[in-house]
């Protein structure tokens, strides 16, 4: 599939403009979807496309006879781009190569919120192939006409209408215009029995594009004219900027264009980008701040947020839980904890804003640029039509990481020096310790088995901070935005969902009650790959664990028999088909672990065997399985892509990451301070996909996470006896 032109040749015009495509001046409201759960696909159309439900709202007829497909999402790395390009490719009888793929930007795109949740296939992939569907019945519909001949006789295929000796291209039946009409049911949809490219493996061209180092992400965006800029952060949370010797900075430093103070908030712009590091590295030293109170204690960090103020709710309660203390039979208690983990990207968050002529243009890899949009606009008190957001891919994210923050104050910076483009790159001290983090979480299991070793009751609490306080249109939840002359408040709490996300085991249990509590912790939190999910599967699954042996039960057995779900009993069998004939050497063990994601989307079992040495602390990770259940898979590379890719992040939390903080602020400000997996502790990895064509497809980039850990874990129990409660692992401390 084509990439989109981005390349550091490419002039502002010709990456602005939309060249090449056969327009009459369609406009589409850009409306933020509803939040209210959708009917299923095959009742409905998909919800992106019924709130923007032109055909032209998403595909376009190019006059060199390609295609063009828009969507709101952007590309992180889960393949979006090749797999949408798949399903337009389907419905439209074309090669994939013959379609290209528009990422999200505003007024030029649908608005479909955030690229997040998992949930890209399943709205908008779904969206274009009823779009693309729908195009086909309309291109076969004119060319009828236009021959006087029945449908039946015409054939659709490589971007041509074929009808006996007649034959157009879609860019000549269309004649300079595109179509306008909206999709309604009934949507004939191409038999799946007809299938070339859905459920293949197409090869992803950005990744040869990655390997050869060529341009691909924000970060190698460059513009003619190009300034770069650096902002100079506080010591703390929340510091407030009594002086700034301004005078001594210029003079240290020969290149600076203009050093911007506004409140809190101070910028450096120079004109190379080697000068904007040295300038924030002097800068550090000029400032006097005046900081608020301390943060609490690291060390004890489990036990200090159950004792911050929070807020409760049930999740879940069925059967009657008050009898769990009955006699007879057995029961078990456990507690878990993970800490706050960063985002870690490789690539520190980075944007180019332009103001010129008095529009204000972005260059972005945020996750949702129409609710950056919005946020941009109150912070700057501009029109909406006055801020555009161009998505870019980013190196590194998977959750709400430094984008916004940085395109904030790319803009603030462009906004005070109009005219050239203004390229913010923020530097690995600036990730690591501005970044919003996922939140830290304390998780309380209790059951009790029968005398059969089956669950008869089970009590879970959580207690989470929130998991996702994404801009949403809030100035308030941008760093920048807090900071300036006129700060904005940040919202008191963000989707507080997240945190009990997978709370409530997928298994069959009588009696049962969920409770979560919510406090507001010491540091900035929000969405991180899966949310609640990694701490609340690690927890269950490792409980279950303990439960299978206190049952004296298989693991995988014991799960069996409390699943009733048939595709779950089926990821769990070939899980245990896989790992049938592994036999572990000495100071070796195989755990399991299981998970629906959300409950109610993709099926993921994992299996992990690690070596570990209680002498010298040391674990590591020898192989992972993954059987996952997806439903109709779209492209079979991307499935298994991210099912590995999300084993190795997760065995990365649960074995090394953890941020450390003082009482002043974040201290884990490096690779050293925040170790991550390398190279050398990525396993083997091995992922079956289950297939399921009749199903409606679902997100799979989420689904592994929690299983991992919990996996991993009890892999660690089997080869040298020690249970591990308390992320990550640290085979020396006492739980």
């Amino acid at each position: 599939m084509n990439e989109p032109t981005t390349t550091p040749a490419l002039s502002r015009r010709d990456f602005l403009k939309t060249a090449g495509c056969l327009s009459i001046g369609f406009s589409f409201a850009c409306h933020p979807l509803s939040a209210a759960p959708q009917p299923p696909l095959q009742d409905s159309l998909p919800g992106p496309l019924r709130q923007q439900p032109q055909i032209n709202a998403w595909l376009e007829v190019l006059e060199n006879g390609r295609v063009r497909v828009l969507t709101g999402k952007l590309e992180l790395g889960q393949g979006i781009r090749t797999a949408i390009a798949q399903v337009a490719a389907e419905e439209l009888d074309m090669d994939p190569n013959q379609v290209e793929v528009h990422l999200a930007e505003t007024g030029r795109t649908p608005h479909e919120g955030y690229t997040a949740g998992s949930g890209s296939i399943e709205n908008s992939a779904m969206s274009v192939r009823y779009a693309a569907a729908a195009a086909r019945q309309k291109l076969l519909a004119l060319a009828a006409q236009r021959w006087n001949k029945p449908v039946e006789q015409l054939r659709l295929g490589d971007g041509k209408i074929e009808g006996g000796k007649d034959q157009l291209t879609f860019a000549q039946l269309l004649n300079g215009t595109q179509l306008t009409d909206e999709v309604r049911l009934p949507v004939m949809l191409k038999p799946k029995s007809e299938y070339r490219w859905v459920g293949k493996a197409v090869p992803r061209a950005d990744i040869e594009k990655m390997v050869r180092a060529e341009p691909v992400y924000v970060q190698d965006l460059r513009l003619p004219g190009m300034v770069h800029a650096r902002v100079v952060r506080p010591l703390a949370y929340g510091a407030r900027l009594r002086s700034f010797d301004e005078a001594a900075l210029k003079k240290a430093v020969p290149g600076i264009l203009k050093t911007v103070i506004n409140g809190n908030f101070v910028g450096i712009i120079t004109t190379e980008e080697y000068e904007a590091v040295q300038a924030q590295l002097v800068a550090r030293e000029q400032p006097k701040w005046e900081t608020t109170k301390p943060l609490p204690d690291n060390q004890n960090l489990a036990e200090s947020i159950k004792k911050l103020p929070s807020k409760s709710r049930t999740v879940k309660e069925t059967g009657d839980v008050k009898t769990l203390e009955a006699s007879g039979g057995s029961s078990l208690k456990a507690r878990y904890f993970k800490p706050y983990h960063m985002h870690g990207s490789i690539g520190p968050s980075c944007a180019v804003a332009l103001y010129q002529d008095g529009k204000l243009h972005i260059w972005t890899h945020s996750q949702g640029v129409y609710p950056l949009q919005e946020a941009v606009k109150k912070m700057l008190n501009l029109p909406t039509e006055a801020v555009h957001v161009v998505g870019v891919p980013g190196s590194g994210c998977y959750g709400h990481n430094g984008a916004d923050d940085v395109a904030a104050d790319a803009a603030l910076l462009a906004m005070a020096y109009p005219g050239k483009p203004v390229r913010l790159q923020w530097s690995r001290d600036d990730e690591h310790g501005w970044e919003p983090y996922g939140s830290a979480m304390q998780m309380e299991a209790e059951a009790r088995l029968d005398a059969s070793g089956r669950i008869t009751h089970w009590r879970y609490d959580v207690w989470t901070d929130s998991h996702s306080t994404r801009p949403g249109g809030e100035p308030g939840n941008l760093l920048a935005a807090r900071s300036i002359e006129k700060p904005f408040s940040q919202p008191s709490s963000g989707y507080s969902g997240g945190g009990y996300r997978n709370s409530e085991p997928y298994y069959a249990i009588p009696n049962l009650k969920v409770d979560a509590h919510f406090f507001e912790g010491p540091l900035r939190v929000s969405a991180l790959r899966s949310l609640g999910a990694y701490g609340n599967v690690f927890a269950i699954e490792s409980f279950m664990d303990e439960l299978a042996e206190k049952a004296g039960k298989d693991p995988l057995e014991f799960r069996l028999r409390h699943l009733e779900d048939e595709r779950a009993i089926a990821v769990v069998k070939k899980l245990q088909e896989l790992t049938r004939s592994e036999k572990g050497k000495p100071g070796e063990g195989i755990g399991y672990a299981f998970s629906r994601y959300k409950n109610v989307a993709t099926y993921c079992a994992v299996a992990a065997r690690v070596l570990a040495d209680p002498k010298t602390g040391k674990v590591q990770v020898l192989k992972m399985w993954s059987v996952i259940d997806a439903g109709e898979v779209i492209n079979l590379d991307g499935v298994k892509n991210q099912t590995e890719g999300g084993m190795i992040q997760a065995a990365s939390w649960t074995l090394k990451e953890e941020v450390q903080f003082d009482k002043q602020h974040v201290s884990s400000r490096d690779w050293a301070s925040y170790p991550i997996f390398r190279f050398s502790d990525v396993p083997e990895t091995e992922v079956v996909v289950i297939n399921r064509p009749d199903e409606k497809p679902l997100g799979a980039g989420e689904a592994a996470q929690g299983p991992t850990a919990a996996a991993l874990v009890n892999a660690i129990y089997r080869a040298c006896g020690q249970r591990i409660r308390h992320l990550p692992v640290r085979l020396d401390r006492r739980e």
